[in-house]
């Protein structure tokens, strides 16, 4: 074999080809999304970072005993970087390149795949063979097939319809076997460390384990299938192994929400170990092409220096950064010159806009609600509005006869999208409820209030840019709560408010105004009276 095309095959980059493969190859789905190896690479740099500061500026690529883990890889690139990385940072530590690479492959670095075909992709993409012990592998010391790159077919443990380990719905994931079931080996048992004694033997410690986990499977919930997290059970099950750092890349919506995130987003801001959290409120600016709702972001935690956090927030091409506490409220708010405005308003407020905001399905209108023309309530529905019997409401009953505000409990597409300025709508639709009306599961209720006046004031606050640029600090999704209102201040409604009075009002700087007034569009505000 020629030299340099050993070392064209020991550097494992590919960067020969123009452009590398791993950087063309399809995603399986939105819910596991192939790294792009420059996002690797900078998580890559992150960890090398926090490793020379923890070890007087000693490079973790000149280590020999640094063991690393790629607990549910798909292309393999997170390793393959390694690899390399650590190809070139050995060179004068085993100056012998066959030797090198084997120790390397054989005894630093490891993965579990999380399909039987991503698993020998990742193999492909490390040893430079689908067969560890094959002709073609640049490792020497195998002795099976799937070197250090494990996968076999893991079943799901079922309780009723859905599995007791990831919650994966029976019906979608109950799989003959000539189908992949996704049932990923590294959560499917309680202790991590038995599934990994399994895989690599009983004594395996990992200084670093990295990645980009599988984000959601269907769980069968609500009226058809509905997605359930599952990102969170792998960052637990990392964290139980103890690495010395660990940094993953995961959907953002563990910031304020998430089907099953509470416990998991409480233990993340409370967690000082998180020290470094990079953020991508648009996924496309870290996934090519790949639009996931609410963004994603990656993390570093460094077991042995708990301290405040260093945020950054990436926006077009802008990088806006700050150390701070990750648990300085209930949910996480991303945009740190947002966080400023933020606590200007929390100086001076002691109550919250929330506490006026009704729960989700504020009347819960028993099925069937005809839209009969000779039903009593007036009700407002998505789509076209009508008529429905007081007997079928079930709770909500003080809100019927008050004077009321209805607004919508998701942003609707031309409410969450952008203009050609960059800005949103936030609220698509905001109406004053007279009393006699009830509305759907579809929207919020706020109120209740004394008058027409009082609804009509409240109503038009909340077109203010200042209160619906507050509400979208916290909105990663579509879906809106009345946690959605948590950071809005509760205001007088005797009098009504324009957003000119609420930068005085709260000192306002001249950037904090031009930063709300370019992420929020101006809408008009309406007169007192809904006549429906």
């Amino acid at each position: 074999m020629a030299k340099h095309v050993l070392e064209d095959k020991a550097s494992f980059t590919l960067r020969v080809h123009n452009p590398d493969v791993l950087t063309c190859i399809a995603n399986l789905s939105n819910d596991e999304v192939f790294t792009p190896p420059d996002l690797a690479n900078q998580m890559l740099d992150g960890v090398a970072e926090a490793w020379a500061r923890s070890h007087d500026g000693q490079s973790l690529w000149q280590n020999p005993d640094v063991t690393f883990l790629d607990p549910f890889t798909k292309s393999g690139v997170f390793l393959r970087e390694i690899v390399s990385r650590l190809t070139e940072g050995l060179a004068n530590h085993i100056s012998d390149l066959h030797d090198r690479v084997d120790h390397i492959v054989t005894k630093q670095v490891y993965g579990i795949g999380i399909t039987g075909l991503t698993a020998l992709l990742a193999r492909r993409s490390v040893y430079c063979s689908k067969n560890a012990t094959g002709k073609d592998s640049v490792a020497r010391s195998f002795d099976r097939d799937w070197g250090n790159i494990w996968f076999e077919r893991t079943e799901h443990a079922w309780a009723g319809e859905n599995c007791v380990y990831c919650g994966a719905s029976k019906a979608e994931y109950g799989r003959s076997d000539e189908l992949e079931t996704h049932a990923y080996a590294f959560i499917h048992k309680t202790d991590p460390r038995a599934v990994v004694a399994e895989m690599f033997g009983a004594d395996m410690q990992f200084d670093v384990i990295i990645g980009n986990p599988p984000y959601q499977l269907a769980d069968g919930g609500g009226t058809g299938s509905s997605a359930r997290p599952i990102y969170q059970l792998f960052i637990k099950q990392a964290q139980l192994l103890e690495p010395r750092l660990l940094s993953m890349v995961v959907k953002a919506n563990w910031y304020t929400g998430g089907k099953g995130l509470d416990g998991f987003r409480a233990s993340m801001l409370g967690d000082r170990r998180v020290r470094r959290l990079t953020d991508f409120p648009d996924s496309r600016q870290a996934f090519d092409g790949v639009d996931i709702a609410g963004g994603v972001c990656f993390f570093l935690w460094d077991r042995d220096n708990p301290g405040d956090c260093v945020v950054e927030t990436r926006i077009g091409g802008d990088t806006f950064t700050a150390t701070r506490r990750l648990d300085e409220h209930s949910v996480f708010v991303r945009d740190n010159r947002a966080l400023k405005i933020m606590e200007k308003v929390r100086a001076q407020e002691a109550e919250s806009f929330s506490r006026r905001v009704s729960p989700r399905n504020p009347f819960t209108i028993e099925a069937p609600h005809e839209r009969d023309k000779e039903g009593e309530l007036y009700l407002y529905a998505s789509g076209s509005d009508g008529r429905v019997d007081r007997s079928f409401v079930t709770r909500g009953h003080s809100l019927i006869d008050a004077w009321k505000v209805l607004v919508s409990k998701t942003s609707s597409e031309h409410a969450g999208q952008t203009d050609k300025q960059g800005r949103r709508r936030v609220l698509s639709r905001i109406e004053v409820m007279p009393p006699g009306t009830v509305a759907t599961g579809s929207y919020l209720v706020v109120g209740p209030f004394a008058s027409n006046e009082e609804a009509a004031n409240a109503a038009n606050y909340l077109r203010t840019r200042f209160a619906r640029f507050l509400i979208s600090t916290v909105l990663l999704t579509q879906n809106m709560t009345r946690s959605s209102y948590d950071f809005v201040p509760d205001r007088d409604f005797r009098r009504a408010w324009t957003d000119e009075d609420l930068f005085n009002h709260y000192e306002l700087t001249a950037s904090d105004i031009e930063l709300i007034e370019s992420q929020i569009k101006p809408i008009m505000f309406a007169p007192g009276e809904n006549d429906a």
